[in-house]
C-alpha cells in the first residue's frame, strides 16, 4: 500500500461500534490496525473493541506523530469528534478494503459452520 512507505509514521484514532475513541500512533498504520481488530494486545483497545480506523494522519517525523498524539489525547470528546467527521462523517471504517478477511466475518463464517 503505497501510502505505508517506510519512514513515515501515523498519528491514527481507532473506535468501537459504540464510538469509545482510542488514538494512537504507529511506524507502520497497516500492521497496527490489524493488531487492533485481531485483538492481539491486552489493553484498552482490546477491552473496548476499538477495532475500525476512522482517521489517520501520516508525519515524515517521529517527533511530530508523538507530539500530534498528544495533542489529540489533551482535546475534548467533542473536538476529537469534529476532527473524525470533518473527513469521514459516516464514521466508515477507512481500513475496511486492507485486508483480506475481517476478525468479525470470519468469525460469522465460523458460526455458521458449526450450526
Amino acid at each position: 500500500m503505497q501510502l505505508m512507505h517506510e519512514g513515515s509514521y501515523f498519528t491514527y484514532i481507532v473506535a468501537s461500534r459504540s464510538r469509545t475513541l482510542y488514538i494512537g500512533v504507529t511506524g507502520d498504520l497497516l500492521k497496527r490496525v490489524s493488531r487492533h481488530k485481531w485483538r492481539e494486545h491486552d489493553g484498552f483497545t482490546e477491552r473496548y473493541n476499538c477495532d475500525r480506523l476512522l482517521w489517520f494522519e501520516r508525519h515524515g517525523e517521529i517527533s511530530k506523530a508523538i507530539a500530534r498524539e498528544k495533542q489529540l489525547k489533551g482535546w475534548s470528546r467533542t473536538k476529537k469528534i469534529a476532527l473524525i467527521e470533518r473527513t469521514n462523517p459516516a464514521w466508515v471504517d477507512l481500513s475496511r478494503d486492507w485486508y483480506d478477511v475481517e476478525p468479525a466475518d470470519l468469525k460469522r463464517a465460523s458460526d455458521r459452520m458449526e450450526e
